[in-house]
């Protein structure tokens, strides 16, 4: 997950508004946002390689994301980034708490930043910082830099968010068109982050277009007033997107997909039984 936008308490009728693209290589393995069989609970995108998650939320309003930091040199580490998400998710630590923990031992993962929360408020770590921040009420938007790092990107999906945040029919797939922008910044605008101008250049857009790597899926995930979770996700490859799909929380306990991918998926289930 490359751009994370975290609303709180901001946009009329909900308490949380979160917003994110996860750039990835295309060949990287991974599984559409659906529950988890060993954790139905839990809803998000599945890194099918070393089983993490870059942006979930379970039934109770607890989620997480997370994001790499970019700094031109190889990463690796004994322990997935994706991990930190799958990790907070299924545990019971309050979001503060765990970030202690992880904070103890970031040396384990990849650098990243990382965003906890539940129906308390909001959390963040960046890695190689030993400052916790909690998210007051409002917009921010997080990238590849370190937080408090602005970018193009990240000021352009602030303000377009910022825009469209009280108008009363600005929701759901309105909302996740906001993560479909490639508008291409001006190279004046642009970091240096030590990974060349080239590179630069296609990883400034909101969306990230490319054969190799790209971005791979846009994602929205919402608590209402009500407390009500709710997940919608995009998913992209170098061609276009999906249609994307909407999943709520129901009151009997379980996530429900809706809309008109629910029918489809009753239909083909359906169709597979009779057979």
């Amino acid at each position: 997950m490359c751009l994370l936008l975290i609303a709180i308490d901001h946009a009329p009728g909900h308490r949380l508004v979160l917003l994110g693209n996860r750039d990835e290589f295309r060949a990287r393995p991974s599984a559409a946002a659906a529950p988890w069989p060993d954790a139905p609970r839990i809803l998000g995108g599945r890194d099918l390689v070393a089983g993490g998650s870059w942006l979930a939320i379970d039934g109770d309003g607890r989620y997480a994301a997370v994001t790499n930091l970019r700094n031109g040199l190889p990463a690796t580490a004994p322990r997935s980034r994706g991990q930190l998400v799958a990790g907070f998710l299924r545990g019971t630590q309050s979001p503060a708490a765990h970030l202690a923990a992880v904070r103890a031992e970031m040396d384990a993962y990849g650098p990243f930043n990382l965003i906890v929360g539940d129906a308390h408020g909001a959390w963040l770590l960046s890695s190689g910082s030993t400052q916790i921040h909690h998210l007051e009420r409002g917009i921010h938007v997080v990238s590849n830099g370190p937080y408090g790092t602005r970018w193009p990107k990240t000021d352009r999906l602030g303000r377009a968010f910022a825009e469209r945040a009280g108008d009363p029919g600005a929701h759901g797939d309105r909302w996740l068109t906001l993560l479909a922008d490639d508008a291409q910044p001006d190279d004046a605008e642009l970091p240096d982050t030590g990974v060349g101008l080239t590179l630069e250049r296609q990883l400034a857009p909101i969306l990230v277009r490319g054969e190799r790597y790209g971005t791979r899926a846009s994602t929205l995930a919402t608590i209402d007033a009500a407390g009500r979770a709710a997940l919608s996700e995009q998913v992209w490859s170098f061609e276009g997107a999906s249609a994307p799909r909407h999943w709520r929380y129901a009151d009997e306990g379980y996530w429900k997909m809706i809309g008109a991918e629910a029918a489809d998926e009753a239909w083909r289930r359906a169709t597979l039984r009779d057979d």
